[in-house]
């Protein structure tokens, strides 16, 4: 259900890296690495286990090979696992069916659909060797956040053979980059919360053994209709 969400992000956050100005030796590097080897998911309030979720991180990381450690920095996202309904949302939720369809189903169905929005709260942890690193890359990401336009991204959702584009939007985070302390001298994390605005497509169509239109099989990706009723 919110797994576009999340792909959504990734490709946020991809802009973000594609932006990012080197300004120490580590950057330098980071930059070069390329997207897939410096960003990666993690379990949520990765703060609470900084230090474990980066040894993870290390061991799953392969891609410099076998003798050589990864490299510093890099940042781990995480999704919270929790869910606030829409009092704050950029749009609102739609808890009755309505009836939809799709300009571009060539079999012109009918579905319906209701909408869940809300807010889901994720977390950026950048670790770094050095604090003027850690320190660069959370200004550059507050300051990639300033912007309204970059703010906004699509998650996509398929039904019916279609994918459906909805909105979801980063809000900026009202505290600054937190010092999160690990006891290592060597180590500089900083955690940025942020708050995703999203909504979430609820996709009905005609159950098997259900009336339907006839153009498609209940239960599949190819679903029939609901019955056009003519007066």
């Amino acid at each position: 259900m919110f797994e576009p969400v999340k792909a959504g992000l990734g490709e946020f956050l991809q802009g973000f890296y594609s932006e990012v100005v080197p300004t120490t030796r580590a950057l330098e590097e980071f930059a070069e690495r390329g997207f897939p080897y410096c960003m990666a998911w993690a379990p949520s309030r990765m703060v609470d286990k900084a230090e474990e979720m980066l040894s993870q991180w290390q061991r799953n990381d392969t891609h410099q090979g076998p003798t050589r450690p990864p490299s510093l920095p890099v940042v781990l996202v995480a999704v919270a696992k929790d869910w606030t309904p829409a009092e704050r949302s950029f749009t609102t939720q739609i808890a009755d069916p309505v009836d939809i369809t799709f300009p571009a189903d060539p079999k012109q169905r009918y579905f319906r659909a209701r909408t869940v929005a809300g807010e889901v709260r994720a977390q950026l942890a950048i670790f770094a060797s050095d604090e003027p690193t850690a320190k660069s890359l959370a200004a550059q990401f507050l300051l990639y956040l300033d912007s309204p336009s970059r703010r906004r991204f699509m998650a996509r959702y398929p039904f019916a053979g279609l994918e459906h584009e909805y909105p979801a939007q980063v809000e900026a985070p009202d505290n600054p980059a937190m010092n999160v302390e690990t006891g290592n001298k060597n180590l500089s994390v900083l955690a940025v919360d942020v708050t995703l605005q999203v909504t979430v497509p609820l996709f009905m169509a005609p159950k098997p053994g259900e009336p339907n239109d006839g153009k498609g099989v209940p239960g599949t990706d190819d679903p029939a209709g609901y019955p056009l009723v003519t007066g």
